[in-house]
């Protein structure tokens, strides 16, 4: 049963706020400006790995800190907890670099929740640095209370960044599942002759759209939604990265391979779902989900 006021209500309602807009923009500008595609953006992203960094960072900090504040309660070893808050201080920054390059690529609604979201947690890495210096100059007791601030002021930052990524799925997958929907074996999709040379068209297949792209007598074919936000990958820019065909998502930049999908640059970390073609004697084009 949701509860009117409560937390989901409350972060529901900062999707639809535009007051945060004009500083959301320029931010996000600023964002992308200063950090260009790249190897610095892709690894901020996670492309590397193939997840987002920003999440299982953002973990060590709040572990850290969570630690530290039960270590408080018990006043076993203070100089433990000292080193639990600046691990988690320290391990602040590229946390913080990684999520603002994610969020600089989101959707606005999901952008005025993580500007919240961001908020929050710089108000509490503030508590929490003021926390390790009053503790260092000796006042224990107000540094246990800083932290316990910091703690809750955190947690509501936590709270966003789970509503974000589970309840406005930025970071996940958004490319479709072709293994679920798509039987395996050959389909029918259309003929050769129907589709334009060198050009990308979108074709349907059951319940997926499809990204094709016709060049003599090869086919390309790719799940068309950019795992980064669903953007359609057939609208995009037709790319050469390092001799590498490449196709370019138009909302947010995600470049991948034409040949298997693989992400080349960011902001997706998830490839794109390939396809394998064949040519029927009859010129009917047939694909099949890529069995890698």
């Amino acid at each position: 049963m949701r509860v009117l006021g409560g937390p989901l209500d409350l972060a529901d309602r900062l999707e639809k706020s535009k007051a945060m807009d004009k500083p959301i923009q320029r931010l996000a500008k600023a964002v992308r400006d200063r950090i260009r595609p790249g190897l610095l953006r892709d690894v901020l992203h996670g492309v590397p790995t193939g997840k987002p960094l920003h999440p299982p960072m953002a973990t060590v900090s709040l572990g850290c800190w969570a630690s530290a504040g039960v270590l408080d309660l018990t006043t076993i070893d203070p100089r433990a907890a000292r080193l639990l808050l600046a691990v988690g201080i320290g391990n602040a920054l590229p946390t913080a670099a990684a999520g603002l390059t994610d969020w600089s690529s989101l959707h606005r609604e999901q952008q005025r929740v993580g500007f919240v979201h961001m908020l929050s947690n710089v108000t509490a890495l503030g508590l929490f640095t003021a926390s390790l210096a009053t503790r260092l100059s000796g006042r224990e007791r107000v540094g246990r209370m800083l932290s316990w601030a910091g703690l809750g002021v955190g947690s509501v930052g936590a709270y966003l960044g789970g509503h974000m990524a589970y309840r406005q799925a930025a970071g996940a997958n958004h490319a479709p599942q072709v293994a679920h929907l798509v039987p395996l074996g050959w389909h029918d999709l259309c003929r050769l002759s129907d589709l334009p040379d060198g050009r990308p068209v979108a074709r349907r297949l059951g319940y997926i759209q499809l990204f094709v792209l016709r060049q003599g007598e090869g086919v390309t074919v790719l799940a068309d939604r950019c795992p980064h936000l669903a953007g359609p990958l057939h609208q995009g820019r037709l790319v050469t990265e390092d001799g590498e065909a490449c196709v370019v998502c138009p909302w947010h930049g995600s470049t991948f391979r034409l040949e298997d999908g693989s992400v080349r640059h960011g902001p997706a970390t998830a490839p794109a779902p390939a396809f394998e073609t064949r040519v029927r004697k009859d010129g009917t084009l047939q694909v099949r989900p890529g069995l890698l």
